[in-house]
Parts: structure tokens; sequence; C-alpha cells
């Protein structure tokens, strides 16, 4: 399955105006994320395990 076969949601961090937003894809051996208003564009693959240690980071604001 490819990323753009898989359900998309925009990250809660993503502010309602259309500015700074993210889509978020998530499947068993990777999490896709891609720029909502540059779908054309691809997206960046992470395994879980890098996923996880970026949220941690960034919940932590150690980014």
């Amino acid at each position: 399955m490819t990323a753009n076969q898989h359900v998309w949601h925009k990250s809660s961090y993503s502010n309602q105006t259309g500015g700074h937003c993210v889509e978020v894809a998530e499947a068993v051996a990777a999490v896709y994320v891609r720029d909502t208003q540059h779908r054309e564009r691809g997206h960046l693959a992470f395994s879980p395990a890098e996923w996880a240690a970026l949220l941690s980071e960034v919940k932590h604001d150690r980014l």
C-alpha cells in the first residue's frame, strides 16, 4: 500500500486559517507526513520509532 492509499488527517497543531498545515498518515511500517497546501510535492516517511522520538522532542520543547 502506498502513502497515497492511506487515510490522511490534519495535524492537531495546524492552525484553522490554512497556514502551517501538515497531514499525517499512519501505517504499520511507516508514518507519512506531507504539506497540506502542496500535496503534489510528495511526503516524508518515518519509521514508527523515529516518529515517536520526534514527537517526544517536540512535546518536551527540545526542538
